[in-house]
């Protein structure tokens, strides 16, 4: 399996436990229960992109690109994100955007990291979500930018750090994001499939981050 920097998703900040918040108040368009049948299916990143997809469970994939070392550091934060970035001994250092997704009593829930997709297809962005083990994976993840239509999204994988859900974004989706003020995310807890737990992604300075970590990869 290619090593690569954006499966360094799940960082030291994340040593903390990730914890439930239930959230009564989400918009209707993102209830996975009844807005399932009406929800469009969100893209995915096609094979060929830097990313890997849909590895054997047995390979536990993304085991050794957990733990954080030396190489990896923040370079800047724009807003909300941080711009991280691989240290390499020749050539641009491959950057992503990161963010720790905190409830509203600031516990940590989710992290995302989101990067550029080369090549010129319908992809322009990938992201990869981790999000607590006891997800209802077949709820799958909905996503919708401020008062926007949500998109579900598959999960890949679980480790034991996390359930991963890797995604990728079109023109116009990461358009959204960089003239939205949030992206809330949605996921079902396994325990209480009655229920779902809803987080905001922050889009402060996401233009900014997005600007730099594209600059870094031309």
């Amino acid at each position: 399996m290619k090593r690569s920097i954006f499966l360094l998703s799940t960082l030291a900040v994340l040593a903390a436990p990730m914890s439930w918040a239930q959230d009564t108040t989400t918009p209707e368009t993102a209830d996975p229960e009844t807005a399932a049948p009406d929800t469009p299916e969100a893209v995915q990143i096609p094979p060929n992109a830097e990313l890997d997809t849909g590895e054997p469970a047995d390979a536990v994939p993304g085991a050794t690109d957990n733990a954080q070392d030396d190489s990896t550091y923040t370079k800047t934060t724009s807003g909300a994100w941080e711009v991280q970035c691989l240290k390499v001994e020749e050539g641009e250092e491959p950057c992503q955007m990161y963010q720790l997704l905190k409830d509203e009593q600031g516990s940590n829930v989710a992290e995302v990291s989101l990067f550029k997709v080369a090549g010129g297809g319908q992809v322009v962005a990938g992201a990869t979500y981790v999000v607590p083990l006891e997800t209802l994976l077949t709820q799958k993840m909905t996503i919708a930018v401020d008062t926007g239509e949500a998109k579900r999204y598959d999960f890949s994988f679980c480790t034991q750090v996390g359930c991963y859900a890797r995604v990728g974004f079109t023109e116009a989706e990461l358009a959204a994001f960089k003239a939205g003020v949030a992206a809330k995310i949605t996921i079902v807890p396994a325990l209480a499939p009655d229920q779902k737990v809803s987080v905001n992604m922050s889009l402060n300075g996401f233009t900014a981050a997005f600007d730099e970590i594209t600059a870094v990869q031309q």
